[in-house]
């Protein structure tokens, strides 16, 4: 039965009949015109005041937190974003339809550079230094553009769907919240974990600021490549005036160099150079200690033609020797032994086995050097760790030899000290080989230039000393290893790589030298080094106190604003000239860290812990992490019992979207194009956890994939119509009724899985085929004879419209989370009202009579057997030898006594939308079609036999035996009855 039923036949009709049938009916349109629709259904929502209502429904009710990881407000949304704000409105729309109060606050990440470089780079075209400006006017500059952009995000997000309390979302630069960032950094003075320290950070010279990991990318870069001669300066061993050889990919940080680092783990050999062309750096003649596999690339690069190989070396005998500085003399400077110290971080994998170690510009330069401090004393080595780079790149007095020459220039493009370096070896007869390499190197993600590693003062916490006066082994690692295992990952391997951070992590370093944050609110000794608060200090509380109310009343600004340093020592001590004010601000990740504290804790409609974290899986580095930390450190466990990641958005032919290669997707284009239900579909349809692709192709199948859905919402919207909400009892309902139940049941538990699990992909797929198999292409198909055609009183007719009412209920309230805006749309067909949203209904519960797995087992026999007479069909209407299935009156032969057995008693003709039907037992003859999966059926073709229905259009030989409607069937006889007498 098709839903626009036309004559085909050779008669014509007595009459049209057509007004008689039950078609369906709706204003639901096929066409979305999701770009119009989509605004007018936000706009009614505001009206409606959804928001509250959601709340107010949900009142008492079990609460369940996402706990929003703030964007930073500095320009319009990317794709990104909106993967991510659509996954959290998923969950929160989700939780709230099984039962929570699934409270949605959105909040902003507003300090920091994001915000800073934006009002510098405005400021700079109009000719404006920030140093000559007040820093409390900046700041307000820096508080005004992310204000604005707060206000554009907001808009922007609330175009995606999302629904949350876009009235009072929380901002890290709210005074109440800066209060609460700067006393929990008190928090960590008070315990004895922060510390002023030394030691080697990213930074960037661009920004004039230290760099958090999770403020770096990693980009392709080309290096200078030297190999250098330290000359062993010992006397007393076989060894003497012999060369220790390193290989580095950053000549200038060999002014910085104070140790030579090797592994015992590693065969290394005495080598003598016995034949190199003329004037060649590497000398006939010179002994080089080398790793005994890295000789030959080590002498193929340096052009040395003949070398032999004189002893063996071993770890004991390079841990007794000192070395010369190879710049020893320059300027003056460098005249400082320099040690060979075993490390775990060298290898033979590259290089000569040797690592060129500079304790102030690497980590592990800084921790071989920080480990060995003992020894070092013992020998009379100077441990001091020198500062040979400035903020602004240029060497300082600690690089003798070398004044004003640069690493990096304000525009983060290569200084000329690599170049300076390297002559000064060649000139000093230290060179052995030079060369260039192109790898992977950390980049600001904001400015887009290298980075350098060098020797800072900064703000740190330790990661392993004990908290407080807790006990041994009581350290801020171990209690963020302990809660990690006390967390849920969504995918699993997140666990992995947070706990490998957490466990190889230095120490927190807090400090960043810019203007626009919240300041580490600490005062510093300048004699003694103690802190103010801190752990010896009497008034910790009431200075907290003191903090608090300042920044509450001025925010942040009351730290930087004249009289600043006498107003918060008031009464705590007598010289304040002995203590300096700490002027560095907090690193941002501290700030989106604490948000747990001011959010979670600050906000009645919320709750602490979180239940779940939702970000990109690059946060494992940065807000999992600092808020793992802050938590950790202040409250003992983490802020969060789950934590979900998602990937990156690629092109659709994998690669990274970026403007020069014009791949990129822009969230605004498909909404204008498309609506934003396509977006969030694409969203719901793809595997998040993993990278993933998005394009046209990819936008157009999501497309289609939309198009089938509403296709199917419309149809049952427009069957609806002719239903008067008269329930059938499950225990009345055809077979065919209460074997769909239990499909609905089944694709239930798996929609509420999905959803409990965060796995939306297996929501989509499992609905959408649910929708397109099961429905559009079988129980519809069915069944619309019997709701077009049957009489009003026909059991049948009303259990298919009262278990399609069922499927559109569940269905459509299912989809809600994932296409708010056309559920919407639907339910409002049904359900008009000015008080009436899908979205402040619960998921529905599933009878568990409705489970019903031996009925289901048997259906899967008797549409097994149906295949095989489609399949026979679609072969004889190829072939033209039938118009539609109602001409048809296949004999089947079924040559399985089970699938036999599942046909007994059924209409298999209605089945498969034939007139008529035989079902045997009997042997098949040759030539009868069969289906190539084995299925024991066959079947032969035959044309119903009788006269065309001029109403339904079966084909029957019952056809024309009723005296008053002589041109259709009993059944269509019946129903014109029941028609006629209802008029």
């Amino acid at each position: 039965m098709t839903d626009t039923p036309a004559p085909t036949s050779e008669a014509t009709p007595i009459r049209d009949y057509s007004p008689t049938l039950n078609l369906p009916a709706t204003d639901f349109p096929m066409r979305a015109g999701l770009p119009e629709k989509e605004p007018k259904l936000i706009a009614r929502w505001d009206e409606m005041k959804l928001y509250e209502r959601l709340r107010q429904t949900a009142k008492g009710r079990d609460k369940f937190v996402l706990h929003d990881g703030p964007p930073y407000a500095n320009g319009h949304l990317h794709i990104g974003h909106a993967l991510n704000k659509i996954l959290k409105d998923i969950i929160t729309r989700s939780r709230q339809m099984m039962g929570y109060d699934s409270n949605y606050v959105p909040g902003w990440d507003c300090h920091g550079l994001p915000i800073e470089w934006k009002v510098e780079e405005e400021y700079r075209a109009k000719g404006k230094n920030k140093d000559e400006v007040p820093i409390n006017d900046f700041r307000a500059e820096c508080r005004q553009y992310a204000e604005g952009w707060i206000k554009v995000q907001a808009e922007e997000f609330r175009r995606l769907g999302v629904e949350g309390d876009f009235k009072n979302p929380y901002t890290t630069m709210a005074f109440a919240s800066e209060a609460v960032i700067a006393t929990e950094l008190l928090k960590f003075a008070v315990s004895g974990q922060l510390y002023r320290g030394s030691k080697p950070v990213m930074w960037s010279v661009v920004e004039r600021t230290a760099l958090a990991e999770a403020e770096v990318e990693y980009q392709d870069y080309q290096s200078d490549t030297i190999w250098v001669k330290f000359p062993v300066t010992s006397e007393a061993t076989e060894l003497a005036g012999a060369f220790v050889v390193i290989w580095t990919t950053t000549p200038w940080t060999i002014p910085g160099n104070r140790a030579v680092s090797f592994s015992p783990k590693i065969a290394y050999g005495l080598y003598e150079v016995t034949e190199a062309p003329d004037g060649n750096w590497a000398k006939v003649g010179e002994k080089y200690i080398l790793a005994d596999a890295l000789a030959e690339a080590v002498f193929k690069q340096a052009k040395v033609t003949g070398y032999r190989k004189v002893a063996a070396v071993v770890a004991d005998a390079l841990a007794a020797l000192v070395c010369a500085h190879p710049l020893k003399g320059l300027g003056g400077g460098y005249r400082f032994d320099v040690p060979l110290l075993a490390g775990d971080h060298v290898t033979d994998d590259t290089g000569t086995g040797f690592v060129h170690t500079a304790p102030s510009h690497g980590r592990e330069d800084f921790e071989v050097w920080m480990e060995h401090g003992r020894l070092l004393a013992e020998r009379g080595i100077d441990p001091a760790i020198p500062f040979p780079v400035d903020d602004a790149g240029y060497y300082t007095a600690d690089a003798p030899g070398f004044d004003g020459r640069r690493v990096l220039t304000d525009k983060g493009e290569k200084g000329d000290a690599n170049q300076a370096v390297i002559e000064a070896l060649a000139a000093g007869g230290m060179m052995v080989a030079r060369g260039r390499l192109k790898h992977t190197y950390p980049h600001s993600w904001r400015s887009k230039k290298p980075v350098i590693f060098r020797n800072t003062p900064q703000w740190f916490v330790y990661m392993d000393r004990p908290i407080g006066k807790g006990p041994v082994g009581d350290t801020l690692r171990a209690r963020a290893l302990s809660a990690i295992d006390d967390t849920a990952f969504y995918p699993p391997a997140g666990q992995t790589r947070l706990r490998s951070m957490i466990e190889n992590r230095p120490d927190w370093v807090l400090s960043r030298q810019r203007a626009w944050g919240v300041p580490i609110a600490v005062f510093r000794n300048t004699e003694t080094g103690e802190l103010l608060p801190g752990p010896d200090f009497a008034h910790n509380d009431a200075y907290a106190g003191r903090i608090r109310e300042a920044f509450l009343a001025e925010g942040a600004d009351a730290w930087f604003a004249d009289g600043a340093k006498e107003r918060f020592l008031k009464g705590f001590v007598e010289d304040t000239a002995a203590w300096e004010q700490v002027r560095d601000i907090l690193d941002v990740w501290f700030d989106s860290g604490s948000t747990h504290e001011f959010v979670l804790k600050g906000r009645p409609d919320l709750k602490w812990p979180a239940d779940v974290y939702l970000e990109g899986s690059d946060q494992h580095r940065g807000w999992f992490h600092s808020s793992l930390l802050e938590s950790c450190g202040v409250n003992g466990v983490a802020p969060y019992k789950t934590v979900v990641t998602h990937g990156f958005t690629m092109a659709e032919d994998g690669r990274k979207m970026s403007k020069s290669l014009g791949n990129q997707v822009q969230p605004q284009d498909v909404i204008r194009q498309s609506g934003a239900d396509i977006l969030r579909l694409w969203v719901a349809s793809t595997d998040y956890w993993e990278d993933q692709r998005i394009g046209k192709k990819i936008l157009d199948a999501n497309s289609d994939a939309y198009r089938k859905i509403r296709n199917t919402l419309r149809w049952m919207l427009g069957t609806l119509a002719h239903y008067d909400g008269g329930a059938v009892a499950y225990a009345d309902l055809p077979e065919l009724e209460r074997v769909m139940l239990h499909k609905l049941a089944e694709v239930g538990a798996e929609v509420v899985e999905g959803y409990r699990e965060y796995d939306f992909k297996a929501v989509f797929s499992s609905v959408l085929n649910f929708m397109n198999i099961e429905l559009s292409a079988f129980y519809f198909d069915v069944r619309k004879d019997a709701l077009y055609c049957d009489p009003k009183s026909s059991l049948k007719r009303r259990a298919a419209l009262h278990v399609v009412a069922l499927l559109y209920d569940h269905l459509v309230k299912w989809l809600a989370p994932l296409i708010p805006f056309t559920t919407e749309e639907a339910w409002l067909e049904r359900h008009p009202g000015e008080a009436s949203s899908v979205h402040l209904e619960l998921f529905p519960a599933v009878p568990e009579e409705w489970t019903d797995a031996a009925l289901d087992e048997k259906w899967e026999k008797v549409k097994r057997v149906r295949r095989a007479v489609t399949g026979a069909l679609e072969i004889e209407r190829r072939e033209k030898r039938i118009g539609s299935s109602l001409e048809a009156a296949p004999v089947v032969h079924v040559e399985d006594k089970d699938l036999l057995a599942a046909l007994d008693g059924l209409d298999f003709a209605e089945i498969c939308i034939t007139s008529q039907i035989a079902v045997t037992e009997a042997p098949a003859p040759d030539g009868a079609f069969r289906l190539d999966d084995g299925t024991p059926v066959a079947v032969v073709p035959k044309l119903a036999e009788g006269r065309k229905c001029a109403r339904s259009w079966k084909i029957l030989p019952e056809v024309g035996s009723d005296p008053d409607y002589p041109d259709v069937t009993l059944r269509d006889a019946q129903a014109l009855r029941e028609l006629a007498a209802g008029a």
